[in-house]
C-alpha cells in the first residue's frame, strides 16, 4: 500500500496489522498503515476466555484487524486488542483497505498508460483530494457518479481524462437502498383497480413493489445518492397518500431499517 499515515493512531482506532512475533503471553505486530510502527497484543486481548495455546488464534505473517487501546508516544508503545473487534468492524476495516488498494491500482494503471511516475501521481491526488474527502476511494466514487471532474484537479488533462475513464470502468457508485412496507385496504367496488393504480405511482418513480400478502406490500427504492433517494421516497409517499384519499383507500407506510 502507498498510503502511509503519519504519527501515531488514535485510541479506539481500528488498524490493520501484520503479526511478526508470537510469544506465550503476547503477540507483536506491525501497523501496516503507520509505516511499520510496532504494537503489542497481550494474551488477555487476543480472545475472550482462557487461552491454552495462543498460536491457535494468531500466527506470524497473519493479517489482523486490531483496536488501539493505549499509546505511550514517549516510549513508542502501542497496546492493541484483537478480541474487542467485532465481525462488523473487522469487515468494515477490511473493506476500507480493499477500497484503498483498488484506488492505488487505478492510479498505477493510469500512470503506466501515461508513462509517468505512479507515486508522483498518487501524491498529487492525495494532496488535493484528501482535503475534502476522508479517502481516495470516496473521491473516486464521486468521479464515477460524475460529481467530481479530475480535469479541475490535475494539471495534465490527458491524465485526468484517462483517470476518469478508468475509474468509471472499475468503481461502482455507492448504492443507497430505502425500504418500507405499504398497507392498503378498501371496500370500494373498484378497489382492486384502485390499489393497482396506487402501487403504480411508486413503480413509475422507479421503486420496486412486491406483494407480501393480506394487503401488505414491500417497497424498495435504489439510488446512488441518499438525499435524492430520500426526496424521491417522500414524493412517492405523498402522491400515494393523496391518491388513496381520493379513492377512499386506507393507506399506511412503515419505514424499514436497512443494513
Amino acid at each position: 500500500m502507498l498510503l502511509k499515515k503519519e504519527g501515531f493512531p488514535e485510541e479506539e482506532e481500528l488498524v490493520l496489522c501484520t503479526v511478526t512475533g508470537v510469544n506465550p503471553h503476547s503477540v507483536f505486530v506491525t501497523l501496516d498503515e503507520y509505516g511499520g510502527r510496532t504494537g503489542m497484543i497481550h494474551i488477555s486481548e487476543v480472545a475472550p476466555g482462557r487461552i491454552r495455546n495462543i498460536r491457535e488464534y494468531v500466527q506470524e505473517g497473519k493479517k489482523v484487524v486490531c483496536k488501539v487501546l493505549q499509546i505511550n508516544k514517549e516510549k513508542g508503545y502501542i497496546d492493541l486488542s484483537l478480541r474487542r473487534v467485532n465481525k462488523l468492524q473487522k469487515r468494515s476495516k477490511l473493506n476500507e483497505i480493499k477500497e484503498q488498494q483498488l484506488s492505488e491500482k487505478i492510479i498505477e494503471q493510469v500512470a503506466k498508460q501515461q508513462k509517468t511516475d505512479g507515486k508522483k501521481l498518487y501524491k498529487e491526488l492525495t494532496e488535493k483530494l484528501l482535503k475534502k474527502y476522508e479517502t481516495l476511494y470516496a473521491a473516486f466514487e464521486d468521479i464515477a457518479k460524475g460529481d467530481l471532474n479530475p480535469e479541475k484537479i490535475l494539471e495534465d488533462k490527458k491524465t485526468a481524462k484517462l483517470l476518469t475513464t478508468t475509474i468509471k470502468q472499475r468503481v461502482k457508485p455507492p448504492e443507497v437502498i430505502l425500504k418500507g412496507e405499504i398497507t392498503l385496504s378498501t371496500y370500494a367496488p373498484a378497489g382492486i383497480q384502485d390499489i393497482k393504480e396506487t402501487l403504480h405511482i411508486a413503480e413509475k418513480e422507479g421503486a420496486k413493489v412486491r406483494y407480501l400478502g393480506a394487503g401488505n406490500y414491500d417497497l424498495e427504492l435504489k439510488s446512488t445518492d441518499y438525499k435524492i433517494a430520500e426526496k424521491k421516497l417522500e414524493k412517492i409517499i405523498d402522491k400515494m397518500t393523496k391518491f388513496s384519499e381520493t379513492k377512499k383507500i386506507k393507506f399506511k407506510f412503515t419505514r424499514k431499517e436497512t443494513d
